[in-house]
């Protein structure tokens, strides 16, 4: 395990302390959808919950629930864990757009800043990785929309120089030029970011050097770029 990937372990260890004050309590919700069975686990230890009900929840829309942001910052560690190791198969938008659903960034301080050193370290892990257990754009996506902002991270990939970096970097490049998405892409799972004239920007700017890529000069792309260009400074 490297170095980064073992501070990712660390972070993610953090997580589950600081979230061990948040008690089991009495879950309600849509007995349609979810049996007696289901609402007493999700009532119950954390870790006796199975990782089909912790994925229903990560997925499922909130009004399923009757005290949706207590039950998600409750699953909170287990659904944070499971998405960035890879193994919670949910489209990593639809979490980020849930954890904003839940209001997370109002959690109690300690949550919310080990949420944050667990956002930090699996970027600078993925930097470090390639491949990666995460795709580098969904990776993205996700801490993006969480965070509500995007240059921090793209300063930090800018500033990491290793082939894996690199690496990533061309597998970014060839998920948004197809079809010319990068003109109209937006992160979140209801399209909460759009990551377009600001993610051009730095692959045209910041990191042009390195991503060696024909298509960022083809003309098209070039004028969609001077024109949102544009249209942000008249803004």
């Amino acid at each position: 395990m490297s170095h980064h990937q073992q501070q990712l372990m660390t972070a993610l260890d953090a997580l589950d302390g600081a979230f061990a004050s948040e008690e089991p309590f009495p879950v309600s919700g849509c007995t349609y959808c979810y049996g007696a069975e289901d609402l007493a686990e999700l009532s119950g230890p954390l870790d006796l919950i199975s990782d089909d009900l912790v994925s229903a929840v990560a997925t499922e829309v909130p009004s399923h629930w009757d005290d949706f942001p207590r039950l998600y910052r409750r699953l909170t560690p287990r659904i944070i864990r499971a998405a960035v190791t890879g193994r919670l198969h949910v489209d990593a938008n639809l979490i980020a757009s849930r954890l904003r659903e839940a209001d997370w960034t109002t959690w109690d301080a300690p949550l919310t800043q080990a949420l944050h050193e667990v956002w930090s370290a699996w970027w600078r892990a993925t930097l470090h990785t390639s491949p990666s257990p995460v795709s580098v754009r969904e990776t993205l996506s996700l801490v993006t929309v969480a965070t509500g902002t995007l240059r921090p991270w793209l300063d930090t990939w800018a500033a990491t120089r290793t082939p894996a970096a690199d690496s990533q970097l061309a597998d970014l490049l060839d998920d948004v030029l197809t079809e010319y998405e990068i003109t109209e892409l937006h992160m979140g799972f209801y399209d909460e970011y759009d990551a377009s004239t600001e993610l051009l920007s730095w692959l045209l700017n910041d990191v042009r050097d390195r991503a060696d890529d024909a298509r960022l000069d083809d003309p098209y792309i070039l004028e969609h770029h001077w024109a949102s260009t544009q249209l942000d400074h008249a803004e």
